[in-house]
């Protein structure tokens, strides 16, 4: 671990034994490791999870969008507070959505369930066996953008990804 994040762990820690958590919001635990990570490297996480899965079908990568993740952070908020786990009613974006309980997710722990909906997807038929339409989604070509969040509790993880233009029109390929 580098000396500067090895510090900040450091003052992290004491921060929220001194303070009851406030460290909670600036950092989140890595469920491969346990070694808190900063929260600013979901932006950067998440694109490049959905990058690499766009990269093996030879399509263009997603760029992020602030506006989306705020967008992803209202509905994953809502999602853990009302303990329920639903798309948003009337979407004007396309949506993902992850729900753990008990451990923690990584970025490429989320888009790796996503991505692996691909072994149920007949590209030449266009059909799904099963689920798929998270897959389908991360490879939509026409998708540019990609705003996602997480909101947690002591027990539960909601992720909530969303993309512009969306995703998943009846009758046409992904890409």
């Amino acid at each position: 671990m580098p000396p500067f994040r090895r510090n900040l762990v450091v003052f992290c820690l004491v921060l929220v034994a001194a303070s009851a958590g406030v460290c909670a919001e600036w950092y989140h635990t890595n469920s491969t490791n346990h070694i808190p990570e900063p929260a600013a490297s979901l932006p950067f996480d998440m694109l490049a999870a959905h990058n690499q899965v766009r990269a093996r079908v030879e399509i263009s990568p997603l760029r992020w969008s602030d506006l989306l993740a705020r967008y992803a952070q209202q509905w994953a908020d809502h999602l853990l507070r009302e303990r329920q786990f639903h798309h948003r009613p009337h979407p004007v974006y396309g949506e993902n959505l992850f729900e753990i309980n008990g451990p923690r997710a990584t970025p490429s722990d989320v888009v790796g369930v996503w991505a692996s909906e691909a072994t149920g997807y007949s590209y030449p038929a266009n059909v799904c066996r099963g689920v798929c339409g998270h897959y389908t989604q991360l490879v939509w070509s026409e998708t540019r953008e990609v705003g996602c969040a997480v909101a947690r509790d002591t027990i539960t993880e909601v992720w909530v990804c969303n993309y512009d233009p969306p995703g998943n029109w009846v009758g046409e390929l992904p890409y």
